[in-house]
């Protein structure tokens, strides 16, 4: 166990205390309650639909509150082709979206522009936004969605949560 989660039980003591780092308490509940943000835009949303759906379950995953107010969401799911005129949209909610904030590029429209090299396209989303979590496809099926979800959840458990509070409240 690494030295940034500290987790432990006092067996020596009656009560039992249950002692952990202000930083794996604040990455657990933020991995297990992350709330999309959906950007369907082409054939992989069909897809992403289907991760809600009862065989897939993403409600497994915390992640059943699928938010379609950029200030209630923490994690946009980009899926399918961005065009240019689309493009600003994507920024501009991605934008109003609050801190901290993930982004998954689902399918190979999004993650590089796909099949489409044209003028119109947007070769891949991470032209304009960060991206966090690549899921590759054309269309990705929704076991692959959850197991960027999963991935998503790793990387959120790893970070220095409490490091960037403080620098926010300074």
């Amino acid at each position: 166990m690494s030295n940034s989660i500290q987790q432990g039980f006092d067996s020596k003591n009656e009560q039992g205390f249950v002692y952990t780092s202000l930083d794996a308490a604040i990455n657990w509940v933020r991995a297990n309650s992350i709330w999309p943000q959906p950007m369907g835009l082409a054939c992989c949303a069909i897809e992403l639909m289907a991760a809600g759906g009862s065989r897939f379950d993403i409600a497994r995953f915390g992640s059943e509150v699928m938010r379609f107010s950029p200030r209630q969401s923490d994690c946009m799911i980009v899926a399918g082709t961005v065009t240019y005129k689309q493009a600003g949209y994507v920024k501009r909610i991605y934008d109003q979206m609050a801190n901290p904030k993930w982004v998954i590029a689902m399918g190979a429209c999004a993650c590089t522009g796909g099949m489409f090299r044209t003028y119109s396209t947007l070769q891949g989303v991470d032209k304009i936004i960060p991206v966090d979590i690549y899921l590759a496809g054309c269309p990705s099926r929704p076991d692959a969605l959850l197991d960027a979800l999963v991935s998503l959840q790793n990387k959120i458990r790893k970070t220095r949560s409490t490091k960037e509070l403080f620098q926010r409240m300074q």
